[in-house]
């Protein structure tokens, strides 16, 4: 079955780009000050650390598996499943770390797992990818998208912490590269350009994030980075890509697992940043 296929392709791929995110926060952690300014010696600074490197390897592999899964299913089913990620990572941050997870931490992996629980009852029913985007409404979200991203780097840092506003960035980014993503995959005549933006959207988003790395902790940034990743594209498959929601009791299924994912993963943003 396409659809049950693409959703454990994601589970693994979700497992595998948040072991790649703390891989990659030990180490951005540790270095010098990352600028864009000084793009250069930030990415050499990376580039000459083993482990970043296999994080990184192991964010792209999970990204190949997401891309394909994005080509089985809707996006928003996809994201809703991805979104249970952020409880994997809570999980494995708790592992690495040995520091236990607390309450509201604890009731956030909970809520997300309901969700993904009440997301697999909800595909009993029938699935179709929507009537798809037009060009015109692609290209407005994504303009949106950066314009968003760029006012959180600049409005947002004073108020809630660089850590947080880079995470939120990133965010934002990385939704947009996925919005991309889907459309690219999904055989429209605007392919190329698609590929170019989803190519810009998550170059930027990476480095953003790692900037976010030097300023907070893993769930305070790539936690925030992750929620706004999975909440956006699931708005944007129902808004964008009119991807029907089940009628009935599945129907409300569907609705329920999409407002858990999003709460369990506020709950575990919901950490305080570190400037």
């Amino acid at each position: 079955m396409p659809i049950a296929l693409a959703l454990v392709l994601t589970l693994v791929s979700a497992c595998a780009q948040d072991l790649g995110y703390l891989l990659q926060h030990a180490v951005a952690a540790s270095v010098a000050p990352l600028s864009i300014r000084r793009p250069a010696a930030s990415i050499r600074s990376l580039l000459g650390r083993r482990r970043w490197l296999v994080g990184m390897g192991v964010q792209i592999g999970g990204f190949a598996l997401y891309v394909v899964a994005l080509a089985l299913a809707p996006l928003s089913l996809v994201q809703a499943a991805a979104a249970g990620g952020i409880g994997i990572l809570a999980i494995m941050v708790s592992r690495v770390t040995k520091v236990p997870l607390t309450r509201r931490e604890r009731i956030g992996a909970a809520v997300s797992v309901a969700g993904l629980a009440l997301l697999g009852v909800s595909l009993f029913s029938s699935h179709a990818e929507g009537s798809g985007a037009t060009d015109l409404w692609v290209a407005a979200w994504l303009g949106g998208s950066a314009a968003a991203a760029a006012g959180c780097l600049l409005l947002l840092r004073r108020a809630i912490g660089r850590a947080a506003a880079r995470g939120i960035a990133s965010g934002i980014l990385f939704a947009a590269g996925d919005v991309a993503t889907k459309v690219a995959v999904s055989g429209t005549a605007a392919d190329f350009a698609y590929l170019a933006c989803l190519v810009a959207f998550y170059g930027l988003g990476t480095v953003v994030l790692q900037a976010a790395f030097q300023h907070g902790g893993a769930l305070t940034t790539a936690g925030l980075s992750t929620l706004l990743t999975n909440a956006l594209p699931i708005v944007a498959g129902t808004v964008l890509f009119h991807e029907p929601v089940p009628h009935g009791v599945l129907g409300a299924a569907r609705v329920a697992a999409f407002a858990a994912v999003v709460a369990g993963a506020v709950l575990l943003g919901m950490k305080k940043a570190e400037v």
